[in-house]
Order: C-alpha cells, then structure tokens, then sequence
C-alpha cells in the first residue's frame, strides 16, 4: 500500500502522535514510521467508539468476570 500525500503533510498530525485528516475516510492508518505499527485517524468518527470500546470492554471485564 503506498501512502498518499495528505499522510506525510505535518498539518494532520497533532502533536506529531495523533492523526487527524478529515479529507482522508480510512478509519486505521500506518504511523509516520510504518514500522512502528498503525494509528486511528482520530477525524474519523467511528475511530472514538472503537477507542472506547477497547478502554470500557476490559475494564468492565475486570469488575464483573471473576
């Protein structure tokens, strides 16, 4: 998969971390250093509910699965 050119442009990264591209509808993108693995593009609105769900699903699971 190539990257496109919005992925490099510094302006979609917040904090150099966090991407943000509301021009770009792939929910999952690969890190500025693709070896490091991928990233949510956070101007996605699905990419919270999943964020979410992966913090409440084992929290929950703690309290109520013994």
């Amino acid at each position: 998969m190539g990257k496109d050119f919005e992925h490099d442009h510094p302006g979609n990264w917040k904090w150099g971390i966090f991407y943000f591209n509301k021009k770009d509808s792939r929910l999952i993108v690969s890190k500025q250093i693709p070896m490091l693995g991928w990233t949510f593009n956070f101007a996605h609105p699905i990419s919270f509910v999943v964020l979410a769900l992966m913090i409440i699903i084992p929290v929950l699971w703690v309290f109520f699965v013994k």
